[in-house]
């Protein structure tokens, strides 16, 4: 069965705007849990946007599920995940400019980097995921470099519409089953909402959908625990 990972980051945005102490988002991770969250994802932006170190630290301590963190691949943010020790970390590319992560790392021009640096999360018994596009020659080298999951990038799926979206669908569920082939576990997540959230869901072997914006956007009309619930619902009725 797929599970719904509830990244929580939006609610940090509206506490950042004023600089402020609410909304607190590990307050809210109380509330996503509630609603049916079956881990808890948060991206820890080196420019600190969003989410603070004190949230990511207070959520390994606080949270009942699972903790995801999102991540670039550099030495500072190495660092906190050895001390913070989440269950698992997602790498994930990362440019100041961008409002949202525009799409998957790029593992062919980073492989002994991220052997590397793969290798040391590892010694800390931490499991790692690579967000990627759903594209067989980037798979191949999450295998090679060591991931024990990859998390594939639906951003173009969510925004395409018709022949176009079940072409990338197409792609996604191929890719999923190459992964699963080679012994990867398989993520998915990026524009995902309450429309075209359920194609993706019932692909078999998806073992994960991170979903964060369309379930803030809703919870401001529901409440985040209901929306978190309507979410669960239609990944989880295949």
């Amino acid at each position: 069965m797929t599970t719904l990972g509830v990244n929580i980051d939006h609610i940090a945005n509206v506490r950042q705007a004023r600089k402020t102490i609410e909304p607190d988002p590990v307050q809210f991770a109380f509330l996503a849990e509630l609603g049916g969250a079956d881990c808890i994802t948060v991206h820890l932006r080196e420019d600190r946007r969003h989410i603070q170190d004190r949230d990511v630290f207070l959520l390994k301590e606080t949270i009942k599920t699972k903790l995801n963190l999102e991540m670039a691949a550099t030495e500072e943010m190495l660092k906190i995940a050895k001390k913070v020790i989440p269950d698992y970390v997602t790498l994930v590319p990362e440019k100041r400019e961008e409002v949202t992560t525009e799409g998957g790392l790029d593992l062919k021009n980073n492989v002994e980097y991220l052997k590397d640096y793969v290798e040391s999360l590892k010694d800390s018994n931490i499991e790692i995921s690579a967000f990627i596009d759903p594209i067989s020659e980037q798979i191949n080298y999450a295998k090679e470099i060591g991931f024990n999951f990859i998390e594939l990038h639906t951003g173009k799926y969510s925004e395409l519409c018709g022949n176009d979206q079940h072409e990338e669908l197409q792609r996604i569920i191929e890719s999923t089953h190459f992964a699963n082939d080679l012994g990867l576990i398989v993520n998915a997540g990026h524009g995902l909402n309450y429309s075209n959230v359920k194609k993706i869901a019932s692909i078999n072997n998806m073992n994960e959908l991170n979903i964060g914006h369309s379930i803030v956007a809703r919870a401001l009309a529901v409440g985040l625990e209901k929306s978190v619930h309507e979410m669960k619902s239609l990944i989880t009725l295949n």
